[in-house]
């Protein structure tokens, strides 16, 4: 693949990132903001003088909002070269109505610092999180994450490697755990080396395809940074539960890719959902469906609110499940 070429396929694997993004800002109305408030650019982590920051999205703090909160924390894609933690606060003013403590948090890209930057700033933000309890009124103990593409891929790394000590970094907040509650892990990339060899738009034996910027060369050359950078790779029994979708129309991430993840995390006795969209791509539509937003609410629901009353009654009581969402019937 020429240089054009693989540009043009990371533009594409960014938009469609974008794409699922956007959904929320998408109506002729903009959200009202009078039952939460936005705080942009929250400093929660510096690394060799570079400061990481989030956008933080919450219910405006008012004598109801008496229990400390749930988080969920948005992780945006973009080949990790690319994208903005702008992109996740329309996905997430409708949790926060809903009672959520909301994070949209930025991290390293590729071209500034190889993987494990990116993991790392990701936990740095979640002990920040923890650090910062008491002050933002949250529950360090019901946290969760969300993503999609190499936001999904990071996503579930929190999940997955959560106990994996090299990959904490020096961002600070030492000595507050980085741990996860729960995870949505949209079209995320769980394997990188086993990407070589499936179907995508994108060729993956050189070295400009995301995944070989990320670790810092190609991937068949540098298999052990390629098995390194892989949440599949982390996977044990006592990870947190996982909520995966992807659209079997993907033609960047493969669609093998989170049902190779789901296996894993299914064979380790990790409770898991894996959602495949009929008929969608690399998000888009699909993504934006009250369907699939039904889930993710009840997902969140269930492990950080202890409600599992809707899950009940979309999914039932199975600690493993497969779901088809037909979006071509829609």
């Amino acid at each position: 693949m020429d240089s054009r070429c693989c540009i043009l396929s990371l533009v594409c694997f960014a938009a469609g990132c974008l794409l699922i993004s956007l959904w929320g800002a998408s109506d002729a109305q903009p959200p009202s903001l009078d039952d939460v408030e936005v705080l942009r650019d929250v400093p929660f982590g510096k690394v060799n003088g570079r400061v990481l920051t989030m956008h933080i999205v919450r219910p405006k703090l008012t004598s109801s909002v008496a229990k400390p909160m749930p988080v969920i924390v948005w992780i945006h894609g973009g080949a990790w070269i690319g994208g903005n933690k702008d992109s996740g606060i329309p996905l997430l003013l409708p949790f926060a109505r809903r009672g959520y403590f909301c994070a949209s948090i930025s991290y390293r890209f590729s071209k500034e610092a190889k993987f494990p930057a990116q993991i790392e700033d990701c936990k740095c933000a979640i002990r920040f999180l923890r650090a910062k309890a008491k002050e933002f009124n949250i529950d360090p103990e019901r946290i969760g994450v969300w993503g999609a593409s190499a936001g999904g891929h990071l996503s579930a790394m929190l999940g997955t490697a959560g106990d994996v000590k090299e990959f904490e970094g020096s961002g600070g907040w030492e000595g507050f755990s980085s741990r996860v509650s729960a995870v949505c892990d949209w079209f995320g990339p769980s394997d990188l080396l086993a990407m070589v060899g499936e179907q995508s738009t994108i060729d993956r034996t050189g070295p400009n395809c995301p995944e070989a910027l990320l670790i810092g060369g190609p991937l068949l050359e540098n298999k052990d940074k390629a098995v390194k950078a892989s949440p599949i790779t982390y996977v044990t029994p006592d990870d947190p539960p996982f909520l995966i979708m992807h659209g079997d129309k993907d033609m960047v991430v493969p669609f093998s890719q989170s049902k190779r993840l789901f296996d894993a995390l299914k064979k380790a006795g990790v409770e898991v959902t894996f959602v495949k969209l009929k008929g969608a791509g690399h998000g888009g539509r699909g993504f934006n469906s009250p369907q699939t937003m039904r889930l993710v609410t009840a997902f969140f629901d269930k492990h950080l609110k202890g409600d599992s009353s809707q899950w009940k009654e979309i999914v039932g009581d199975n600690r493993f499940n497969e779901i088809e969402i037909d979006v071509e019937a829609r």
